[in-house]
């Protein structure tokens, strides 16, 4: 018999129903790759398109918010007048890149990785070290299409041979165009 009050299986309120009414809130595409792209790198060229696009398409750019391609993409976005939140590993928002429009500073070290990911509809990984490969087994694991823009190639076997909803991109603009129709 124990203490009042329901339990958590039972709705409190409200119904199962779906709301009527739209999301007003943008889109959101999780861009990731390595924090150590250099400036004029194919990883930091990529990166500044992709951003340049997703704030022209009206997309929220999320990211992990430190340098490298995350660097790259938020400054892309940017200077097209978007918008790009940067969620980075520490307790200082002072650590995001200077583009960063919003920044979450989360103090969980790379297991913000997991946080990034799930917080855009897709994503597109550009380039990639370890942090990136990471990041793109999160995404699949919550069910996220991922577009790999010169990324990591994968396979695996049996159910995983084909590496599925891992979808390969060669331009910033396929790539973009792929995340928006995922």
């Amino acid at each position: 018999m124990g203490g009042g009050g329901p339990h958590r299986h039972e709705q409190q309120g409200g119904s199962g129903e779906a709301h009527p009414l739209p999301s007003r809130r943008k889109r959101q595409v999780a861009v990731i790759g390595p924090s150590g792209a250099e400036l004029g790198s194919e990883a930091d060229r990529l990166g500044e398109e992709v951003g340049r696009l997703l704030a022209g398409a009206g997309v929220t750019l999320v990211c992990g918010g430190m340098g490298g391609t995350m660097a790259a993409a938020c400054r892309g976005a940017r200077e097209a007048g978007g918008e790009a939140i940067g969620i980075v590993p520490g307790h200082e928002i002072g650590e995001a890149n200077e583009f960063c429009t919003h920044v979450v500073a989360t103090g969980i070290g790379h297991a913000r990785n997991l946080a990034v990911v799930s917080s855009g509809e897709a994503v597109i990984a550009i380039g990639g070290e370890w942090g990136t490969l990471s990041e793109i087994a999160f995404a699949r694991a919550i069910g996220r299409s991922v577009i790999a823009l010169r990324s990591w190639e994968l396979r695996g076997r049996e159910r995983m041979a084909e590496a599925p909803g891992v979808t390969p991109a060669e331009s910033a603009r396929e790539a973009v165009d792929l995340a928006l129709r995922a």
